[in-house]
């Protein structure tokens, strides 16, 4: 039997959803790749339960979900709903772990409601952070952070970390658990209002303006001893800059790469590379996927650190529905949202 919350005086017979109908030409996203369709609301069958969305998380990921080719996992199809985190409230269920009322975080997609089998899908507790903190810092964003910088980057107290798109939603969280761990923290960001909001906001011990046009002279500046670990969220220049930097044995850790997302052309790739062979540099990407059977690990720990005010995280949440997803994807990738990028539904 099927349990059903409804809303006072709203119908619920309609699902909007976001679909992806054709592949993306090189540069910034084109909405006409994307489908806003109104369809038939259905109920959860057998073993099932159904999600009415609150927000859904824009990452940088979207861009790779959605171009043809090799990945670390299958392009969204054409014709699907558009892949992406979510959190929201189960209104509907025929699962007996999942109740009407409680809240769910997964990989719910671009969509008003969503039904799933509980596969992959984690509840969420209201009383200790809102809503769309289970998409932001709390969620894929700050596991990320957690598994890369530990797992990968195994930092030191006194050791030195840089992290790339120090402001954005991964960067913010890797460089306050490096602080927690008693490393030396300077991030890269856009502007210097970014900048401020990392050493005066987050308590990073420095930050670089990229866009300054001294990026080596101030990164030699903020690491007098040189760079034991790096947290890459961009790749290019800035990438090439902080190779000739790295101290022996150094780690890198490749999260993203988003300054070649949009690009119309692929640059000519890192030309300090020699620097991995001369400083005996570890350089390894990270997928979280390959954490999740320890991902309530990390909901844990970032959650006690939340709580305990060790944590800031910061939500860039923007409104318009499903309607708006097409153009506040491009946001992440001309640098205009500040703080975890969320759209509310």
């Amino acid at each position: 039997m099927v349990i059903s919350l409804e809303l006072e005086g709203v119908p619920m017979a309609t699902n909007r959803v976001c679909k992806l109908v054709k592949r993306p030409s090189p540069g910034l996203v084109k909405p006409d790749i994307f489908s806003i369709e109104e369809q038939a609301l259905t109920e959860p069958g057998a073993g099932e339960f159904r999600v009415k969305i609150g927000y859904i998380s824009l990452d940088p990921a979207m861009r790779g979900w959605i171009n043809e080719g090799r990945s670390y996992v299958a392009p969204v199809a054409l014709g699907d709903v558009m892949r992406g985190y979510a959190v929201g409230t189960i209104d509907a269920s025929n699962h007996p772990d999942f109740k009407v009322g409680e809240s769910v975080q997964g990989l719910l997609g671009v969509q008003q409601y969503a039904i799933s089998n509980g596969k992959g899908v984690g509840k969420v507790d209201l009383t200790k952070a809102p809503m769309e903190r289970w998409v932001g810092g709390l969620g894929m964003p700050g596991w990320t952070a957690y598994f890369g910088l530990l797992e990968v980057g195994q930092p030191k107290a006194g050791d030195t970390v840089v992290v790339s798109a120090a402001s954005g939603a991964v960067g913010s969280i890797v460089g306050q658990i490096a602080k927690i761990k008693g490393c030396r923290v300077v991030g890269i960001a856009g502007g210097a209002d970014k900048c401020r909001y990392l050493t005066e906001t987050l308590g990073f011990d420095a930050a670089i303006d990229y866009k300054g046009g001294n990026l080596s002279k101030d990164l030699k500046a903020a690491c007098p001893q040189g760079i034991d670990v790096y947290f890459e969220n961009v790749g290019g220049e800035i990438l090439d800059t902080v190779l000739l930097q790295m101290n022996t044995f150094g780690r890198i850790i490749v999260c993203g790469l988003i300054s070649a997302y949009n690009a119309t052309s692929m640059p000519d790739g890192p030309k300090n590379l020699r620097c991995v062979l001369t400083q005996r540099l570890t350089m390894r990407g990270i997928v979280v996927f390959d954490w999740a059977n320890r991902i309530p690990e990390a909901i844990r720990e970032l959650a006690e650190w939340h709580a305990a005010g060790k944590l800031k995280i910061r939500e860039d949440v923007r409104s318009g529905g499903i309607d708006a997803y097409p153009e506040v994807l491009n946001l992440l990738f001309s640098g205009g949202n500040n703080g975890k990028l969320v759209l509310k539904v």
